[in-house]
C-alpha cells in the first residue's frame, strides 16, 4: 500500500521504552516523513488494513515486506486520534510484536478511533527513508470471551497415520502470551472430529479402538480427562447384522449432549497426495445419518436423512436442537472401485483415478431437517447453499440461530485449496462470501458462545494450515482475518478448532486409559498394510510389553522382519507363533522364511504341517506343492499344485506352476487353457504372457501354433519390459517369422541379441543367433516341448 507518510507522521509525540539514542533516530525519521511525500516498495501483511481485533487478544506481531533493499532499519509508529501520544519502535527485522504495556496501550485508545498504523524503511547509515506503508486497526468493545480447542498434525497426512503420536490437542484463549498448552497427545491410534455440547460439559470424539475404526468416545468434561473403555461406543454396532463395515466420521454432540448424529455405512474416498499443504482427498460417497442417544444407549436411523441412494454427511444441529442440516449428494458408483460387497470403508488411489485425474467432480449441497425427537422428517435443500454449481459443506449455526456459515469449493469436501467462507440466513437465502476469507483454503470455523467472532483455518502462509479470527457483526458482515500467531507450531497444521463455553483452565489434561495391547496391535497391522514395516514393528514390540501373552502379535511380527530381510528373527517369532498357538499362516510364513534360508526340507516340512492343519488352506498347498517340486518329488508337488488351483481357481501363481509341470509333460493343451486363465486374472503378467506367446509362436504342434495370437501376446510383453528385455524381443521374434513376416522378424532378433549382449547373457544371445540365421534363411523357428 502507498499512503501520504507526511501525513501520517504529522503528530509530535512519541510514547517509547528505547534508548534516548534510539528516540532520537525516531524523532529525525519522523520528522524527514512530514518533509517526505510517497515512499513506495512496502507492504504490511499483518494485520491488514481496517482489521478489528477483540480486546482480550495478546499482542499480534506485525509483519511486512520491503522490495527496497536499501531499507535495514524500520520504524513503527502508532499514531492514535486526538492527539494521544503515539506509540513507536525501532525493528531490525520485518516484524514487530508489541510489549504487553504497549499492546495494552493500543487496545485501549483504539476503541473508539480507528488508529493508523505507519511503517518507515529507512537506511540506518544516512537515515534516509526509503520506503514506508500504513494501514489502520481497531479495537472491538466485544470480547471472545472463550477458550478454543485443536488439534495439530503433522504433515504430510501419510506421515501422521504412520505415527499418531506426533497429533496433539491444545486448548487455550486467545489472551495467552504463550501457545496454548497441550491436553492430549501420544495417542498410539487415530484421533480424529471433536465436538462438544453447548455448554462445554461434553466433549466427543471419533476415535480408533481395537479393531473397529467405528469407535467414538464420549465423556463428561472435567479439569483431569480419563478416557477409558466404558466412555466408548461404536458406531458399528448400528445394524451390525448387515455385515457392512462403518467408520462412523464427521460425529457432533448435539447442543443439550444426549445425543450424537455421524455418517455411517460410509464408504469414503481416501487418498494420499504428494503436496504437503493438500496432502490428502477425503469425503464421503455413501452414508446415512444416524443418532445416538447417551440416556436410552441405542442407535437409529434420522428418517429423512437415510436414503441409502445418497451420501448424507456433516450434520451440525440448530442452536435449540430442533434441526441438522448436512450436506447431501447423489451416491457416485466408481469405475474402478472393488465390488459393492468389498467391507473396504476407504477407497484407495486405484479406485479413485476419475477424482485424481480430474475427470470427475463431486458436489455437496446443503439440506435442512427437523430432529423432532429423532424421527426426522422431510429434508429440504437450503436455499443459497444447494444448487448453486458449488460443493456445500462444513454449516455451522451461530448461537443465536440467525446465520449459518458454511464453506464452498468446486467440488469435494475436505481440504479445498479454493474453499471460502460463505453466510445464509438460518432458514436460507442469498449466500455472501464472508469478507475475511484469506487467498488460500477457509475452513474448519467455529463461532464463539457469544456469536461475535469466528475460528477458521486457512493456508494463505504456509503449507501448515492456521488459525484465523473474524468478527461478524449483526448484519452477518465480516472484518479482516486476524492470525492466531501464538496458536499454531511451524511444524503442524492446525485445524479442527472449536470454541468450548468454558473457562480456559476448565481442562487441564485428557488422559488415555482405553489403550492396550490390541490397540498397538491394529496400529501395527495398519502401518503393516502401508509398507511402513519399522513403525509396524515398533508396535508390536509395544504389544509385547503391555501383554506378553497376546497370541496374534507374534505371527504378524514375523511377517514384517520377513519384509525387512531379517530372517533368523523372522524365524524365531514365527516359531514363538507356533508355540503359543500354531496356526496355517505362522507354518506357512515360517516355511517362507526357511526357504529363504535355504533350508527347503524342512520348509517343506512346516508347509505340511499347514496342510494337515487346514487341508482347505490353498495357500499352504501351492507353497507345499512348490517346495515339492523343487526336491525333485514331482508328483505329490503336481498333486498339491491342482488342489491348490481347485481350491482357489484365480491364484495365478498355483496356476501358473502347475502350468510348468504339464509343460515338462507335454500336456500342452492343458497348459495353454492355464496360461490364459492367469491372464484372464492378471492381463499383464509377463510370465504367462512369455509362456503362451512362446507356444504359439514355435511349437512344433501345429495345433498349438497361432501366429497372430502370439505377435499380439508378444508386442504385450515387449510394452510392459520397454523394448529393453531380450527374451520378450526374441519371441516375437519367432511369431513374426510364424506369420512369414521374416524382415520383422531379423530386425527383432537383432533387436533382442542387443539387449541380451548388453545383459551379459551369452547363452541367450547364441540361441538368437541361431534362430536370426534360420529368419535370414526365411525360415521360422520350431522347438518341442515336453518330455
Amino acid at each position: 500500500m502507498l499512503c501520504l507518510i507526511a501525513a501520517a507522521a504529522a503528530a509530535a509525540g512519541l510514547w517509547m521504552v528505547v534508548s534516548s539514542h534510539k528516540t532520537d533516530t525516531a524523532d529525525r525519521i519522523l520528522a524527514a516523513a512530514r518533509h517526505g511525500g510517497r515512499y513506495p516498495g512496502l507492504t504490511i501483511l499483518d494485520p491488514l488494513d481496517e482489521t478489528l481485533f477483540p480486546p482480550d487478544i495478546a499482542a499480534p506481531t506485525f509483519r511486512w515486506s520491503d522490495r527496497r533493499r536499501k531499507s535495514d532499519t524500520w520504524l513503527v509508529s502508532v499514531e492514535f486520534s486526538g492527539g494521544q501520544d503515539r506509540v513507536s519502535a525501532l525493528c531490525s527485522t520485518s516484524a514487530w510484536t508489541p510489549s504487553q504495556d504497549q499492546w495494552e496501550a493500543i487496545r485501549h485508545r483504539s476503541v473508539e478511533n480507528a488508529a493508523k498504523v505507519t511503517v518507515l524503511g529507512f537506511e540506518a547509515a544516512s537515515e534516509r527513508i526509503q520506503s514506508g506503508a500504513c494501514i489502520s486497526i481497531r479495537t472491538s468493545r466485544d470480547a471472545v470471551g472463550a477458550p478454543i480447542f485443536y488439534r495439530e498434525v503433522n504433515l504430510p497426512f501419510v506421515d501422521a497415520v504412520k505415527d499418531t503420536t506426533r497429533i496433539r490437542w491444545r486448548f487455550g484463549e486467545v489472551s495467552s502470551q504463550e501457545q496454548p498448552p497441550i491436553v492430549l497427545q501420544n495417542l498410539p491410534v487415530c484421533g480424529n472430529c471433536h465436538s462438544f455440547s453447548a455448554d462445554g460439559s461434553v466433549l466427543g470424539m471419533d476415535i480408533d479402538y481395537a479393531n473397529d475404526r467405528g469407535s467414538y468416545v464420549i465423556t463428561p468434561v472435567a479439569e483431569e480427562i480419563f478416557l477409558d473403555e466404558t466412555k466408548i461406543i461404536t458406531w458399528g454396532d448400528f445394524r451390525r447384522q448387515d455385515g457392512k463395515r462403518t467408520f462412523g466420521m464427521l460425529s457432533q454432540v448435539s447442543p443439550d449432549g444426549r445425543y450424537v448424529v455421524s455418517t455411517v455405512k460410509d464408504r469414503s474416498v481416501f487418498v494420499p497426495r504428494e503436496e504437503l499443504a493438500f496432502s490428502q482427498l477425503f469425503f464421503p460417497i455413501q452414508g446415512i445419518l444416524v443418532i445416538y442417544d447417551r440416556e436410552t444407549k441405542q442407535f437409529q436411523a434420522l428418517p429423512g436423512a437415510d436414503d441409502k441412494d445418497y451420501v448424507q454427511s456433516n450434520a451440525a444441529w440448530s442452536p435449540d436442537g430442533k434441526y441438522l442440516v448436512f450436506a447431501r449428494s447423489a451416491v457416485y458408483r466408481l469405475k474402478h472401485a472393488k465390488s459393492e460387497s468389498d467391507d473396504s470403508v476407504l477407497l484407495m488411489p486405484d479406485e479413485c483415478q476419475e477424482f485424481l485425474e480430474g475427470r470427475q467432480g463431486f458436489k455437496f449441497d446443503l439440506y435442512r431437517i427437523p430432529f423432532n425427537d429423532g424421527k426426522g422428517g422431510t429434508a429440504e435443500p437450503l436455499k443459497g447453499a444447494s444448487g448453486n454449481g458449488m460443493s456445500n459443506y462444513f454449516p455451522r449455526w451461530s448461537p443465536d440461530g440467525k446465520w449459518i456459515v458454511f464453506c464452498e469449493a468446486k467440488n469435494f469436501m475436505l481440504l479445498q485449496e479454493g474453499s471460502e467462507l460463505h453466510i445464509i440466513p438460518a432458514e436460507g437465502g442469498e449466500s455472501r462470501r464472508l469478507e475475511c476469507n484469506t487467498g488460500r483454503m477457509n475452513s474448519w470455523h467455529s463461532w464463539s458462545p457469544n456469536g461475535k467472532w469466528l475460528v477458521f483455518s486457512s493456508k494463505v502462509n504456509s503449507p501448515y494450515t492456521q488459525l484465523f479470527l473474524t468478527h461478524i457483526d449483526d448484519q452477518g458482515r465480516a472484518s479482516p482475518a486476524v492470525l492466531l500467531s501464538r496458536f499454531t507450531s511451524a511444524d503442524r497444521a492446525a485445524n479442527i478448532p472449536e470454541f468450548v463455553h468454558l473457562r480456559p483452565e476448565a481442562i487441564k489434561r485428557i488422559h488415555e486409559e482405553f489403550v492396550d495391547d490390541v490397540s498397538y496391535l491394529r496400529a501395527g497391522l495398519s502401518n503393516a498394510r502401508r509398507g511402513h514395516y519399522k513403525l509396524a514393528i515398533e508396535a508390536y514390540r509395544k504389544v509385547l510389553e503391555l501383554n506378553p501373552e497376546n497370541k496374534g502379535v507374534h505371527d504378524a511380527l514375523g511377517v514384517s522382519l520377513l519384509h525387512l530381510g531379517r530372517l533368523e528373527e523372522a524365524r524365531d517369532a514365527f516359531l514363538k507363533a507356533i508355540e503359543v498357538e500354531p496356526s496355517t499362516s505362522a507354518f506357512c510364513n515360517l516355511g517362507s522364511t526357511l526357504a529363504q534360508l535355504g533350508q527347503l526340507g524342512e520348509a517343506a516340512k512346516r508347509f505340511r504341517q499347514a496342510v494337515e492343519q487346514d487341508p482347505k488352506f490353498s495357500l499352504a498347498r501351492y507353497q507345499l506343492g512348490t517346495a515339492l517340486l523343487q526336491l525333485g518329488e514331482t508328483e505329490e508337488g503336481k498333486a498339491h499344485l491342482l488342489e491348490a488351483v481347485r481350491l482357489a481357481p484365480d491364484d495365478i501363481l498355483a496356476r501358473y506352476n502347475l502350468a510348468g509341470v504339464l509343460l515338462q509333460e507335454g500336456k500342452l493343451d492343458e497348459v495353454v487353457d492355464h496360461y490364459r486363465q492367469v491372464i484372464q486374472q492378471q492381463p499383464n503378467y509377463l510370465p504367462a504372457l512369455v509362456g503362451l506367446a512362446s507356444l504359439r509362436a514355435a511349437s512344433t504342434d501345429g495345433t498349438i501354433r497361432s501366429a497372430e495370437e502370439a505377435i499380439t501376446l508378444s508386442l504385450k510383453s515387449c510394452e510392459l519390459t520397454g523394448r529393453r528385455e531380450a527374451q520378450p524381443l526374441d519371441i516375437l521374434a519367432m511369431a513374426y517369422a510364424e506369420a512369414g513376416r521374416f524382415s520383422e522378424a531379423v530386425s527383432t532378433a537383432r533387436e533382442a541379441l542387443e539387449n541380451a549382449r548388453a545383459a551379459k547373457d551369452e547363452v541367450l544371445a547364441k540361441a538368437i543367433e541361431g534362430r536370426l540365421n534360420l529368419y535370414l534363411q526365411h525360415r521360422p523357428f520350431r522347438r518341442s516341448f515336453g518330455p
